[in-house]
């Protein structure tokens, strides 16, 4: 099955997450970054967003400025959503 191809605004987004991983990772709650669609009340959009993983959303006013993720950056939406916390059980290699 062929791939379809990336469109000039996936590849923005995916530069624009390469470009601040970096930054997003060090903010409290973070545990992963990745591109995919927008989310609005849990239900996917066709807006292409930088995703945004925490363990748990914390309202903004209850945030250091500092610590808050943007809404927008380089004109692409961020979307935060919530995952919980991550966690590795034993030893998970196939022999």
């Amino acid at each position: 099955m062929a791939q379809e191809p990336v469109s000039d605004e996936m590849k923005h987004a995916i530069d624009v997450q390469n470009r601040y991983e970096k930054y997003l990772l060090s903010k409290p709650h973070v545990v992963g970054v990745g591109v995919g669609f927008a989310t609005v009340q849990d239900e996917e959009t066709t807006e292409i967003a930088v995703i945004v993983m925490v363990e748990y959303k914390v309202p903004k006013d209850e945030l250091q400025p500092e610590d808050r993720i943007p809404s927008r950056l380089e004109g692409v939406r961020v979307d935060v959503r919530a995952m919980g916390q991550f966690m590795a059980f034993g030893d998970t290699s196939v022999q």
